[in-house]
């Protein structure tokens, strides 16, 4: 009985750091809060109970988020994975205007058109960019998370970025001027 104490002590001194970053991750993925509380919850749920397998020593941040997108892809959307490779995502419908100067100021100055064109990214693209620049993950982690090798992270993070530089090039060619 003390084993199992000690682990779920164990579990709640590595799992309630990651709280705020799993809530934002969820909130991405479903855009919507309620939704991504449960997801949270359901999260920690089956990460709780399968604790004891998790080997210390690990990453338990990479197991986390892994356990979250999971969830979110089977429970949520009934997917069973976005392991898709790369040349399944249809970047013809995806505008491929060069960015300029101008446009990348004015995406850093207009956060909300920035996280438009998140959200309009296919979830292969947007996951990515949201583990690597939200999160902070290095490519190992977010090659962890993902169950895809590190090159494939990288080529996928290239096309990402291009994609959503790609589709806020066009939305600025759209918005009023004075943005």
């Amino acid at each position: 009985m003390p084993d199992q104490r000690l682990s779920a002590e164990t579990f709640e001194e590595l799992a309630l750091p990651l709280f705020d970053q799993l809530y934002n991750f969820a909130h991405w993925l479903t855009h919507n809060a309620p939704e991504a509380e449960d997801l949270v919850q359901e999260t920690y749920v089956k990460a709780l109970r399968g604790f004891p397998g998790f080997q210390l020593g690990t990453n338990f941040r990479a197991w986390m988020f892994r356990i979250l997108r999971n969830t979110f892809l089977t429970s949520r959307t009934g997917l069973k994975s976005t392991a898709m490779s790369d040349d399944e995502v249809d970047l013809d419908n995806i505008p491929t205007a060069a960015p300029n100067p101008e446009s990348v100021l004015i995406a850093q100055a207009n956060r909300e058109l920035v996280r438009q064109g998140l959200t309009d990214l296919p979830l292969p693209y947007r996951e990515i960019l949201l583990l690597c620049e939200v999160e902070e993950m290095s490519y190992e982690e977010i090659a962890q998370v993902l169950a895809v090798p590190v090159g494939t992270v990288m080529s996928r993070l290239y096309r990402a970025r291009k994609a959503l530089r790609a589709l806020l090039a066009e939305k600025f060619k759209g918005a009023p001027h004075g943005v």
